[in-house]
């Protein structure tokens, strides 16, 4: 494992050595009130322990398994909804762009464009989040090899962007269901450049409930604290307080309440990985040796 690239997220440091990032927020916007709420809970749980957060939610779930699901309010009111609680509550905030007609307007609020997991292989689309100047979040799809997402890194560079980060979100395994090989955030830190794991996407049941998506959201903690244990550079999580009554992947979402406890167990867990960590990446960086 060697050490990657930092990249930064408004005022916050990713990767390159920088402390464990948490990227959390609800699925999908749901109204200004509720995000601003959310947003400001999860950063005075974040400030308590020394943890960067960066706000996420989705201005449009453009992806669901019926076409009568919710998809929130919108680009345009979406954004304006981000604009306002990223100045409110002085947070850097992030969210999915589909298209590239969205991404200019994006990126005047977002601190980093993010690409879904099944639009990660759209050239178009990860030339023009990369030309726009801010970092760019490319999430893992779940038909891809995470050695595969090498061609992801080279396309976004191709296109001038050195600010890459990689997510991993777990792998199609059979009919709806994934699992997550734990090797693969390694692999993906060993293009250079920071990678963070979508703990809550990994644990969805694509399709499992027939016209949506079930989720598996006790197994949280159990990804999580491996993650960490694997030296990943950030968290990536949807959180919400009523995760039963969510309009878009409740099933698999972590109810608000229990990100405090999580958190504090992430953080001993890498209080205990790392030296380990640190003393690999020692031995990696070392200067090879000449005959």
């Amino acid at each position: 494992m060697a050490l990657t690239k930092q990249v930064r997220i408004g005022t916050l440091a990713l990767g390159g050595g920088a402390p464990l990032l948490l990227v959390a927020g609800p699925c999908v916007i749901e109204s200004e009130d509720h995000l601003l709420r959310i947003g400001e809970a999860i950063k005075a749980v974040c400030e308590t322990r020394r943890v960067p957060f960066v706000l996420k939610s989705s201005y449009d779930k453009a992806n669901r398994s019926s076409g009568r699901s919710f998809r929130g309010p919108g680009l345009e009111e979406g954004l304006r909804i981000l604009e306002r609680v990223k100045t409110k509550l002085d947070i850097p905030v992030i969210s999915d762009v589909h298209d590239v007609h969205q991404v200019a307007a994006a990126a005047e609020v977002l601190d980093m464009l993010q690409i879904p997991a099944f639009l990660c292989r759209q050239t178009d689309l990860l030339t023009a989040a990369a030309r726009s100047g801010k970092p760019v979040n490319v999430k893992k799809g779940q038909f891809l090899s995470p050695w595969d997402a090498g061609n992801i890194v080279e396309k976004l560079r191709s296109a001038g962007s050195e600010a890459i980060v990689l997510t991993e979100r777990g792998s199609s395994f059979g009919y709806n269901n994934l699992v997550v090989d734990i090797r693969s955030l390694p692999v993906m830190r060993s293009f250079g450049y920071p990678v963070l794991f979508d703990i809550t996407h990994s644990l969805q049941l694509p399709g499992g409930a027939g016209d949506t998506s079930a989720g598996q959201s006790d197994f949280i903690p159990y990804l999580a604290r491996a993650a960490v244990a694997a030296g990943v550079d950030g968290l990536f999580m949807e959180v919400h307080p009523d995760p039963a009554n969510a309009p878009s992947d409740g099933p698999a979402m972590l109810r608000l309440d229990a990100l405090p406890g999580l958190l504090d167990q992430l953080l001993a867990v890498q209080q205990v990985v790392a030296p380990y960590i640190n003393q690999q990446l020692a031995i990696s960086n070392q200067p090879s040796a000449t005959s």
